[in-house]
């Protein structure tokens, strides 16, 4: 691969999606910042072997869910220059009854997978709006465009997710940045080990038998992400790449990958009409057309 000169930032880069892009953008010629919480601790091996798969791999310490940790692991990063592409993958997910998870746990959730996703745009898009170009990828998930039960807390991160990046791409896309969505399907990750169970177990056990139904419906999808049909999680990765190298202006707003569950077809009905809302808002001349 040719050196491409570009300055990256994962976020999460500790294990899956985060951890195999943080390598691919590397062996492409890139910058690559990682960012990990305890990357001196409990994740100090993970960040030895990121930074020696490549002298290109930096790693830089960072939670996600605090103003100050990001403040600092962003001013490390930016003293070395500006970021061209912001890849937002930090996330957690707990799957459950609804009603039976507490307010705290839903503010867990939020905190990384949207609120955390905030702060590290805003660290960002100063530099990326002076400079007249950038990128960020934010990764949401087919839960983020369809409700199921038992993803109610999960879902609605990325449902949030996805309104917040859908209006920042159109206010930012005049200053030359991108904004675009990557929804994955299920994939082999460790987001069903790390998740919770919920806390109000009084409510649990008042919905009887049901409340057995999202134990059994974990286990089958650890079950069919262990086995050979499982989503290769690359696809992914992939899916990161062909947008950092896709035409700045031209790239869809938002991409599916792997299990569809229709949301697909969801995004290719809303699309046009949620773009039209710029003409009829007659913010069309102000903003500018995207394309899809």
């Amino acid at each position: 691969m040719s050196e491409t000169g570009r300055t990256v930032v994962i976020t999460g880069a500790s294990s899956g999606f985060g951890a195999a892009a943080v390598r691919a953008f590397a062996d492409q010629g890139n910058r690559v910042w990682g960012t990990m919480r305890d990357a001196e601790g409990r994740n100090a091996i993970k960040k030895a072997e990121l930074e020696a798969h490549s002298p290109r791999i930096a790693i830089a310490e960072m939670n996600v869910t605090s103003d100050a940790s990001v403040t600092d692991g962003f001013a490390r990063i930016l003293a070395e220059g500006p970021v061209d592409i912001l890849i937002n993958n930090a996330g957690i997910m707990y799957i459950g009854m609804t009603e039976a998870y507490s307010v705290a746990q839903a503010h867990e959730q939020m905190e990384t997978n949207y609120f955390g996703a905030i702060r590290a745009m805003q660290a960002v898009l100063p530099s990326m709006r002076a400079a007249g170009s950038g990128l960020i990828i934010n990764t949401s998930s087919i839960a983020g465009r369809v409700s199921v039960p038992f993803f109610g807390t999960y879902s609605a991160t990325k449902h949030a997710l996805e309104a917040y990046s859908q209006s920042l791409r159109y206010e930012v896309a005049p200053f030359g940045v991108d904004v675009a969505l990557v929804e994955p399907g299920p994939f082999p990750s460790n987001l069903l080990a790390a998740g919770k169970p919920p806390a109000h177990e009084d409510v649990l056990a008042s919905y009887g038998d049901l409340g057995n139904v999202p134990a059994t419906m974990i286990s089958g999808f650890a079950d069919m992400l262990a086995s050979e049909a499982a989503p290769d999680p690359q696809l992914v990765v992939d899916a990161y790449l062909a947008l950092a190298d896709a035409a700045p202006g031209k790239r869809p707003t938002r991409t599916v990958v792997g299990i569809t569950w229709g949301v697909d077809e969801v995004n290719a009905f809303t699309q046009p009409r949620q773009d039209a809302l710029l003409k009829e808002m007659q913010l069309e001349t102000v903003l500018g057309g995207l394309d899809a």
